[in-house]
């Protein structure tokens, strides 16, 4: 959840939408994402919209439940007809844990009693490895939640430390075996490409995060954001850029390491152990379903209508209080904005992209992306456009040449 929002057309104090919204309704899923904004401490390389109980003095946290359900009234009330069970929900951040276990269930209980869950719903919090204990996430699984993501992001004490990140990755098989022992399926989250590491510290995270058995792993290259502490380290000479070739490297290192373990790639970034607990939340947004954002600076997007809430929990409070809408902003994608938008995320999946999505001049492009390597060959027999591993890398510039 990046700390920017989008410029774009105010929202109606009501947060209705117009009545394209509700084309093609019944097709798509619906999933819920509730945006914890609250963090123990501010890590260096973080441009999401968190805050620490510093940055937030008159607000409480205790709060925040109340107020994120009295959003779900509102989404109750502007959906209306097409409010249907979630398929899933996911409790991101932040650091959602800070918040007590009961609260966290209480947040769930809202969304249940407003929409249902879906049969065999997926029901996530992010966690910091420091942030659980046995206890809470016994509470969580028995609150209904059925998956935990960690933010391991290294096993190294030095990469961690340039990362700001609290955690011991001693902690890290602790808690693993809490949400085991709990009866949740567990994802962990990895960072490659921090100024210092080396690829053999990666490896050895690669190796400490599989030694978990996870049923999914995300490993993300670091990115440098503006306005963040490690970009002003390295402006001022502090802190090395991180090296491009090298996080090429990482990558297929991860690529290679995860697919030897029997997780297999389903996005460019995310692995999973088999098609099962692949994150089913994310792939409602890589491909196209709807869902609802809960809390300051939340993105959603309903039937081609995008919108996203006031970023500060004070304002965001203050919204919900009136009876207002705390929506900021929103965009109506137009057919060009949705076929790019279909390729950009279609591209990224294992599953591919179907090539009639794409205009004769993507279409056209397909064999040279195939003879160069970065296109799956196999492109003319499925008829779906997939990356190889070396297009994975370079899925920014194949995405510019299918469009």
């Amino acid at each position: 959840m990046p700390s920017a929002l989008p410029i774009a057309d105010p929202a109606p104090a009501d947060g209705m939408l117009p009545a394209s919204a509700a084309a093609g309704w019944r097709e798509r899923d619906l999933g819920v994402y509730v945006h914890v904004p609250f963090c123990r401490v501010r890590c260096g390389y973080c441009d999401f919209n968190t805050y620490t109980a510093q940055e937030i003095r008159g607000v409480r946290q205790s709060d925040y439940p109340g107020q994120a359900i009295a959003e779900l009234d509102l989404a109750q009330r502007v959906l209306g007809a097409m409010a249907r069970p979630a398929a899933t929900v996911f409790f991101g951040g932040g650091t959602p844990t800070l918040l007590p276990a009961e609260a966290l269930g209480r947040m769930l209980a809202g969304i249940r009693d407003r929409f249902g869950l879906a049969p065999g719903a997926e029901v996530t919090t992010e966690a910091n490895p420091d942030s659980v204990d046995a206890a809470a996430l016994a509470q969580l699984a028995e609150a209904g939640f059925t998956r935990v993501s960690f933010g391991m992001q290294s096993a190294v004490p030095h990469v961690l430390a340039t990362l700001d990140r609290t955690h011991d990755p001693e902690r890290i098989p602790l808690v693993v075996q809490w949400a085991r022992e709990a009866g949740l399926q567990v994802s962990l989250d990895l960072i490659y490409g921090t100024p210092g590491e080396s690829l053999e510290d990666w490896a050895a995270s690669i190796d400490l995060a599989l030694a978990q058995r996870p049923d999914h792993l995300s490993a993300y290259a670091l990115i440098v954001e503006p306005g963040t502490r490690l970009h002003r380290d390295i402006a001022r000479g502090r802190i090395a850029q991180p090296d491009d070739d090298l996080q090429a490297d990482m990558y297929d290192l991860a690529d290679e390491r995860l697919t030897d373990a029997g997780l297999a790639w389903y996005e460019v970034s995310n692995w999973a152990t088999d098609p099962a607990h692949r994150s089913r939340h994310n792939l409602a947004y890589w491909t196209g379903q709807d869902w609802w954002g809960v809390g300051p600076g939340a993105h959603s997007h309903v039937g081609g209508v995008r919108w996203w809430n006031v970023k500060h929990p004070a304002a965001y409070a203050e919204r919900i209080a009136g009876g207002a809408s705390p929506a900021a902003g929103r965009e109506t994608l137009d057919d060009d904005a949705r076929r790019l938008e279909r390729i950009l995320l279609g591209t990224r999946i294992a599953d591919g992209l179907p090539i009639e999505a794409l205009e004769q001049n993507g279409r056209s492009a397909v064999a040279a992306l195939i003879a160069e390597g970065l296109v799956d060959g196999r492109t003319a027999i499925d008829g779906r456009v997939a990356l190889t591993r070396r297009g994975r890398l370079l899925a920014d510039a194949v995405v510019r040449r299918l469009t």
